[in-house]
């Protein structure tokens, strides 16, 4: 596993490429901003890209998936029956956010790019899903609280959890947008975060990388 960490937009968000080194192939995880730039990011390291995963629909995770799809369409074809080159997937949950440019703000004045924006996903995954892509047996575990829908993506083999907006390195997501729910973001935390090894690497979606133990030592929002 190799991993690299493109921040994107203005709002600087991270978007994580996911390398199979011995498969040379990717996985994309939040492309916020500037698709074509990640997309190119992925052909120049020699790999091929298998998928683009969302944690949860808000505008600066999505407004570069249109670009991503739109150059790996160009890039390998569209197979017949297929939407795209390259599928999505995201969380059940979030239907609602990622189809409504207002609920995920892209429409209300705060998204960039090419205004509102929203996004239909391929595949749909439930709580503690798990899928085989790229190479890495990744589950998909549900955490309400910054969107009704966000999800955290864990690869226990490699010990990394992709935690969107859930959690950051010392604080967690904000959750005063539309569906977002405090008590339901402390709960997703005690449940589905805390119960993880310490040593699990947490890559958020905006910030620096932690630990599930350095968190459970500093971060006060998972003592209360």
């Amino acid at each position: 596993m190799r991993l690299q960490r493109l921040i994107v937009g203005p709002v600087q968000t991270n978007c994580y490429i996911l390398e199979n080194e011995e498969e040379h192939t990717a996985v994309v995880f939040d492309p916020g901003d500037r698709g074509d730039r990640i997309f190119e990011n992925v052909v120049e390291h020699g790999l091929h890209l298998v998928v683009v995963i969302l944690t949860h629909g808000h505008f600066d995770h999505i407004t570069g998936v249109a670009e991503v799809l739109r150059a790996s369409d160009d890039a390998y074809g569209i197979p017949e029956g297929a939407a795209h080159a390259v599928p999505v997937y995201a969380g059940t949950y979030e239907k609602e956010l990622l189809s409504d440019s207002v609920l995920n703000c892209s429409g209300t004045g705060m998204g960039y790019g090419d205004g509102p924006v929203t996004v239909k996903p391929d595949h749909w995954l439930g709580n503690h899903e798990k899928v085989n892509l790229a190479g890495f047996e990744i589950e998909c575990i549900h955490t309400p609280g910054h969107t009704e829908g966000s999800c955290c993506f864990y690869i226990e083999k490699e010990k990394v959890l992709f935690s969107g907006d859930t959690v950051f390195e010392g604080s967690v997501g904000r959750t005063d947008f539309p569906t977002g729910s405090s008590a339901k973001l402390m709960e997703s935390i005690k449940k589905e975060i805390v119960t993880l090894p310490d040593d699990v690497l947490i890559l958020p979606g905006h910030g620096g990388e932690t630990t599930v133990g350095d968190e459970k030592k500093w971060n006060m929002w998972f003592n209360r």
